[in-house]
């Protein structure tokens, strides 16, 4: 057995040259591929090459957005959690998630809905552009669609990578049948640790 002896700031280099390496020479659209790579790295997961799917010059999109100051809204503390927050000072954007939040869980129960649910209608509260990432919760997904069609909530990017079993599927194919950008994870897969990375690749993508 071959042990790599590397620096610990060299490890997460070392990882993408050997990520690259196994993409064999597959084309993946320039825009596209720092977000499915990122994605592959954080999950180990070669999948995300035929599962990531983005709606036209949504990373354009993002990133034209993220560069005026927007709000990443994630439908778990682990995806808010795991967002660089230093390049998120840096472009004067901010990160919130309203799952834990009082009135929330008020509304939640009050409507007989999911919290996830109830998340979206306090973010349609928010003034500046969103962003919103889905890691978890189709429910959130499937709110979001509703909203959008009331004219009450319009992000700039949904990130539907909620991951299980009930209305997963369903949910994302909702998203990408609407009229919102969206990166999608077709499929089952997905989670928080996803809807960070993508965030993350898109915050990079112009601050390094």
């Amino acid at each position: 057995m071959n042990i790599e002896h590397i620096l610990p700031e060299d490890i997460e280099k070392r990882s993408f040259e050997i990520i690259e390496q196994e993409l064999n020479g597959r084309y993946i659209p320039p825009m596209e591929k720092p977000i499915v790579k990122r994605v592959i790295h954080t999950t180990a997961d070669f999948d995300y090459l035929d599962n990531l799917f983005f709606s036209e010059n949504a990373v354009e999109k993002a990133i034209e957005i993220l560069k005026k100051g927007a709000v990443i809204v994630t439908d778990t503390n682990m995806a808010k959690s795991g967002i660089n927050k230093n390049a998120l000072k840096k472009l004067k954007c901010r990160v919130e998630c309203f799952m834990a939040d009082a009135d929330v869980a008020e509304a939640a129960k009050a409507k007989g809905i999911t919290r996830a649910s109830a998340s979206v209608d306090k973010a349609a509260l928010i003034q500046e552009p969103i962003i919103y990432a889905v890691g978890n919760a189709p429910t959130a997904l499937i709110r979001l669609d509703e909203l959008i069609k009331q004219n009450v909530i319009k992000p700039e990017l949904i990130i539907g990578v909620p991951v299980g079993f009930v209305n997963v599927v369903q949910s994302k194919e909702v998203i990408m049948n609407g009229s919102i950008p969206y990166i999608v994870a077709k499929g089952r897969k997905g989670g928080s640790n996803v809807a960070a990375a993508i965030c993350n690749a898109l915050l990079y993508m112009i601050i390094r």
